[in-house]
């Protein structure tokens, strides 16, 4: 058996993480995504948050805490930020580590759909033992040369883990993260469960889904950075 789960080419196992996941017609009928949940830190820390796409590349995410809302968010060419912490209240450019993370946020479909049009290399590295079971192993490297690998269980083809790899001011930071609970919304499976944490530590934060509403009526300004006072920015 693993002979025959071990040959499958690149595009065998994007072709079938693409209909695993719902198919092109399923996803393509999705034009906007609201997701709410809980996210779980360490030492307790716990936040509601809010994040909405909209395609081909807008995104926003608030979380709350202490009565007070941040918000991040990219409109396809600027990422920025409200840090209301210490009576912040305007918005701020993103840093070049923030805004790598949420242009990768913004990829409607993520980087295994169509990975040739958005300039992602995408190779096949066969099997890989994943908590005592074998996976899928894809390596995804973006335009920008940070990449990722990608674990596809060999059932029903999903991720069931994703290690990403960045490089801030020439150091490379490693983030692992664990999807499960998929389930099917408009025909499309998304994870309700997320688990990550920084490659070798062992503080883990968690992401739990509530919510995932599809095609909801999303304005592009709520992914505009808003102008300051006097008409500044």
């Amino acid at each position: 058996m693993s002979g025959t789960l071990a040959a499958q080419t690149t595009d065998d196992l994007l072709s079938k993480y693409l209909a695993s996941s719902g198919g092109a017609e399923k996803l393509k009928a999705i034009h906007t995504l609201r997701r709410s949940g809980r996210f779980f830190g360490g030492g307790g820390f716990e936040a509601p948050f809010v994040t909405i796409n909209k395609r081909p590349l807008s995104t926003r995410s608030e979380f709350t805490t202490q009565g007070l809302t941040g918000i991040s968010a990219y409109d396809g060419k600027e990422g920025w930020k409200i840090e209301p912490w210490g009576g912040k209240k305007d918005p701020e450019s993103m840093s070049e580590e923030e805004l790598k993370g949420i242009v990768e946020d913004a990829d409607f479909d993520g980087p295994l759909v169509d990975p040739a049009s958005k300039g992602i290399l995408v190779e096949s590295l066969g099997l890989e033992a994943i908590e005592g079971s074998d996976a899928y192993k894809l390596k995804v490297i973006l335009p920008s040369k940070d990449y990722f690998f990608y674990y596809l269980d060999t059932e029903c083809f999903l991720p069931i883990k994703f290690e990403a790899h960045r490089f801030v001011r020439g150091e490379e930071r490693v983030t692992e993260c664990t999807l499960s609970d998929y389930k099917k919304i408009n025909g499309v499976y998304y994870p309700f469960y997320v688990e990550s944490n920084a490659r070798g530590s062992a503080d883990k934060s968690k992401t739990v889904f509530s919510s995932i509403e599809p095609n909801v009526a999303l304005p592009d300004s709520l992914f505009t950075r808003p102008a300051l006072p006097g008409g500044g920015h």
